[in-house]
């Protein structure tokens, strides 16, 4: 089955992705991050490293990519893994999510 939510900052998606490999030993290979729509997206508002950062920096950048929602799509094999996922979708504010 595969399980799938969309979120509103690249971040939240990395984080997620991070919780599920590393906490909950999800296979990498089974883990899909894609732009919801057909360009190119860092989300809907700045997040992480879209952030200005602190001094001393280079100079502040405009040019994220805010084109819509990251989604993340997660293969599984059972219930139990599902609900890893799941926990990990809603720690990070996933929204929509689905199961096909």
């Amino acid at each position: 089955m595969k399980l799938i939510a969309k979120f509103d900052t690249r971040r939240e998606a990395e984080m997620t992705v991070e919780r599920l490999v590393q906490q909950f030993d999800i296979d990498r290979a089974k883990v899909l991050v894609t732009a919801d729509g057909d360009a190119n997206t860092a989300g809907v508002e700045e997040a992480g490293s879209d952030n200005a950062a602190g001094e001393p920096s280079p100079e502040a950048r405009d040019d994220a990519e805010l084109n819509g929602k990251v989604v993340v799509t997660v293969e599984v094999a059972d219930d139990a893994a599902a609900s890893e996922v799941r926990a990990a979708f809603d720690e990070f504010d996933a929204s929509e999510e689905s199961v096909k």
